[in-house]
């Protein structure tokens, strides 16, 4: 009687992945938990461990951090801890918010050109290409004057950005797939536009979005972070990081570190982990790449 050993999957055993699956188990540690901190913030500020991030009279100004105030206060009195902690709640909000709009977008219309071509596709890549060429932040910032502040509007204003990374990535596979054995057979049975799309190609040609998604991500915190500094992200009673680095700009020649360093340090972790997570899916969804990284 043979016993066999279970095997666990390859990119759990940390021990025997490469390089490219470990980091990206580490950029998923760290990615779930700014997640975990999105999510229990509220309850950790109703058990007492964290301030309301919207107070700031009753605390002294410029307070170093101390076993009261872990991250010290701002100029304003914000006890920066929990400014930082909350920070990562908008964050994500407005994150998520503006890749999904951009992807929603991108993708149909992406397929949709791919499959019709045409004078359609010709006008939809003019208008994409024409996007694309056009610096992210600085299309980010003069939407963001239109729109105006607020989480719906920053996560619009950055979404438009990402529009054409998406159109263009699923058009190209799209264009591949289209002339498969499968599609022609489905439309000679007689298959609608529709039914192509949805059933036959859909499943096909979306396989590099989720890391796009989260390369995406990982950018869109910086463009937030930028907006937030240039006055133009979220409202000023909304804790986010750009708004309090801006604000603690002024006092860093004067030795106050505190109040830059840690919703800074926060801001590069987030997005250092959502990029090793988005290069390790991108490992796991090429697989020509993830040959070449196994020799």
């Amino acid at each position: 009687m043979t016993i066999t050993k279970r095997q666990i999957p390859s990119f759990l055993n940390f021990a025997k992945s490469n390089l490219s699956q470990r980091f990206m188990l580490i950029g998923l540690a760290m990615t779930l938990f700014f997640i975990f901190l999105a999510f229990f913030a509220p309850v950790l500020q109703g058990w007492g461990w964290l301030q309301n991030p919207k107070e700031f009279l009753s605390n002294p100004i410029h307070e170093a951090p101390s076993l009261k105030h872990w991250f010290g206060t701002s100029r304003l009195g914000y006890d920066v801890f929990s400014r930082t902690i909350f920070g990562v709640q908008a964050a994500l909000q407005v994150v998520i918010l503006a890749t999904a709009l951009s992807m929603v977008i991108g993708v149909p219309l992406g397929m949709v050109s791919g499959y019709l071509g045409g004078k359609l596709d010709k006008i939809l890549l003019f208008l994409m290409d024409s996007i694309y060429t056009l610096p992210g932040l600085l299309l980010s910032v003069t939407l963001a004057f239109v729109v105006g502040r607020g989480i719906l509007n920053a996560a619009i204003a950055i979404s438009i950005a990402y529009i054409p990374q998406y159109y263009r990535v699923v058009r190209n596979h799209t264009v591949s797939v289209k002339t498969e054995v499968y599609i022609e057979a489905a439309q000679a049975m007689g298959a609608s536009t529709w039914i192509v799309l949805s059933r036959y190609l859909f499943f096909n040609v979306i396989q590099s979005v989720p890391v796009l998604f989260t390369l995406n991500a990982a950018d869109a915190i910086l463009v937030l972070g930028g907006l937030g500094f240039l006055g133009l992200g979220l409202p000023e009673e909304v804790p986010e990081w750009g708004y309090d680095l801006k604000q603690a700009l002024e006092a860093l020649p004067t030795g106050i570190w505190w109040t830059t360093l840690f919703p800074g340090l926060a801001m590069t972790i987030m997005v250092v982990g959502l990029s090793l997570l988005g290069e390790g899916l991108n490992d796991f969804v090429n697989p020509r790449l993830r040959r070449e990284n196994k020799q």
